[in-house]
């Protein structure tokens, strides 16, 4: 959620800068700007009634005092008539509150200066890129024919126990689904982030925080029953460790990982392009999350990157980095890198992570805040994640473009968590 002095201060630049993701709906700047100048004079008139109120009390005690009975009792008619004015004040103050803030959740962050105007993947910049990509022989196959050849992947029987979009891996298939995730976690840890295990399910006002509500609704698993939302990235549990607290400004950079399973509905999503792990209703992953000191959160970003491409290089993927341009940019995100494996078999990049930082966004509606050490005032931190990496595009790389006559060869470094070399 946008800060509103941020708005108040300057609503023609952040109308600018919304323009830049394309958001249709700038008119809700203006209702906002009015919605607090109606709050700020509510709460006016309410302070100088509470004000005047408090001053009328000390003269009607005072007049008791000094025996004025018939005075003493004129002015507790003049006192009652202003305690039902503050009343009205408070509850019409009440209802604008509501109002500002349902319509300030309405608005998406605002980009980072870098951010290059867009409407679409096609207008995303490529940052750098790296690997060669492999030559295979001409009746390479794609990873889900590779997975039935090898049975290290159903995608039958997962469709037969839940439905499409739900795999279930078999044998080396799954040795290798942990093998990652092990991987993922220990460099993780390498770096310096903390691993949590943490819940797969969570309330309301952690989806409110990330910022998946209300914006992605619709594309989350809700249990009805108990009113939780199957998570849609282990961000928002980790994220939410630290909501409603103020840290000290010695503990950044708040450095956490976790690998969990994520569930997303993904509707209307059909067709050739996600065929097989391209896309998923349930998935694991591995992310990473920092809060972080406002000053130093773009030089957390980068160092978020780099720990990205760094597992790429190990996995021996090629890949490439890229800006999302505003049309393309998340509701919640300042600025977000994507990192694309190219899938020699199906000759297409596969978007395998994001790495965001929100700024403030998140951070204000979760509340999370740290005491400045130099102006002694409260401020928000800001909130960064990446995924570190999601396993289905990753796994759908490795196994097309690792395959050969033998079998799919194993990168070197998960071979000590696979015990294998090689699926043949």
């Amino acid at each position: 959620m946008l800060e509103l002095s941020v708005i108040r201060n300057n609503p023609e630049d952040v109308k600018k800068r919304l323009a830049v993701k394309h958001f249709q709906q700038l008119s809700l700047v203006d209702d906002i700007i009015a919605l607090d100048q109606q709050r700020r004079s509510l709460q006016q008139s309410h302070d100088d009634a509470l004000n005047k109120g408090k001053t009328l009390a000390r003269e009607i005690g005072d007049l008791f005092k000094q025996g004025k009975q018939a005075e003493a009792e004129s002015l507790k008619v003049q006192s009652a008539t202003i305690k039902e004015q503050s009343q009205g004040y408070q509850e019409q103050l009440r209802t604008v509150e509501d109002k500002l803030r349902e319509t300030l959740v309405l608005l998406p962050n605002l980009p980072h200066s870098s951010v290059p105007e867009g409407n679409s993947p096609e207008d995303n910049p490529v940052v750098r890129q790296g690997g060669t990509i492999p030559t295979l022989a001409d009746d390479a196959k794609p990873h889900w024919e590779l997975a039935e050849q090898y049975n290290i992947i159903s995608f039958e029987l997962g469709t037969k126990i839940t439905g499409a979009g739900f795999p279930v891996y078999i044998d080396k298939g799954a040795r290798l689904q942990r093998a990652l995730i092990n991987f993922f976690l220990d460099e993780a840890r390498d770096a310096g982030y903390t691993e949590l295990q943490v819940p797969h399910l969570v309330n309301e006002m952690s989806a409110f925080g990330t910022g998946q509500l209300p914006d992605k609704e619709g594309q989350m698993y809700f249990a009805n029953a108990d009113h939780f939302y199957l998570i849609p990235t282990a961000e928002v549990p980790l994220t939410n460790v630290y909501r409603d607290t103020i840290v000290k400004e010695g503990e950044f950079p708040i450095q956490l990982t976790g690998y969990t399973p994520c569930f997303r509905r993904e509707a209307g999503s059909y067709g050739k392009h996600v065929r097989g792990l391209n896309r998923l209703h349930q998935f694991d992953k591995v992310e990473i999350v920092q809060i972080q000191h406002p000053d130093k959160s773009y030089v957390a970003f980068e160092e978020m990157v780099r720990h990205v491409e760094s597992l790429l290089q190990k996995l021996g993927l090629v890949y490439r980095i890229i800006t999302l341009c505003g049309g393309d940019a998340s509701f919640a995100a300042a600025l977000t890198y994507d990192f694309e494996t190219y899938s020699t078999a199906q000759k297409r990049w596969l978007e395998v992570s994001s790495v965001s930082n929100f700024e403030t966004f998140q951070t204000n509606r979760m509340k999370l805040r740290f005491k400045d050490k130099e102006t002694k005032k409260t401020r928000l931190a800001h909130s960064l994640n990446g995924s570190a990496l999601a396993l289905p595009r990753i796994v759908a790389t490795l196994l097309e473009n690792n395959q050969t006559p033998e079998g799919i060869v194993i990168p070197e470094v998960l071979r000590k968590y696979t015990g294998f070399d090689i699926i043949s």
